[in-house]
């Protein structure tokens, strides 16, 4: 990833957090350094804290990208990642094998088939940021 990052000219660089106290630590370490945007990771803490890191983002002029799109519905930028409302569906498909009598360790290992991009014009906008229409088009939710 950083062979990438120094071939487009970007810089990277991570900030652990495993308690709400990291976070507010964080970001005037991230704003410090001029960052433009932050890719948050899917995972359950970070999720937990989304309300925190979109406000905290939002007061240092950052743009937040996810994995999920409850971070944009929180007034985050944009998030690509799987459709839980179609993995959901999808495991109750599983659930009812499985009442069925099927063995859980005979069902085959899926993948997500289908992702969302989200994209919240608002926030666009209070960044000062311009969504090409090629992008908007593509978006399968847009958040006024």
């Amino acid at each position: 990833m950083d062979r990438l990052a120094t071939r487009f000219g970007i810089q990277l660089s991570s900030h652990i957090a495993q308690r709400p106290a990291d976070i507010e630590v964080a970001f005037p370490a991230i704003s410090k350094a001029h960052t433009a945007a932050v890719i948050i990771l899917s995972d359950p803490f970070l999720t937990a804290q989304r309300d925190q890191i979109v406000r905290l983002a939002a007061g240092n002029g950052i743009a937040t990208f996810a994995g999920l799109r409850y971070f944009v519905e929180s007034g985050g930028l944009m998030s690509y990642g799987p459709s839980l409302f179609d993995v959901f569906r999808r495991a109750a498909g599983y659930v009812d094998k499985i009442l069925k009598g099927a063995k859980a360790a005979d069902l085959p290992i899926e993948q997500p088939t289908k992702f969302e991009l989200v994209i919240n014009l608002k926030t666009a906008k209070a960044l000062g940021l311009t969504i090409p229409p090629s992008v908007l088009a593509r978006a399968d939710q847009i958040i006024e």
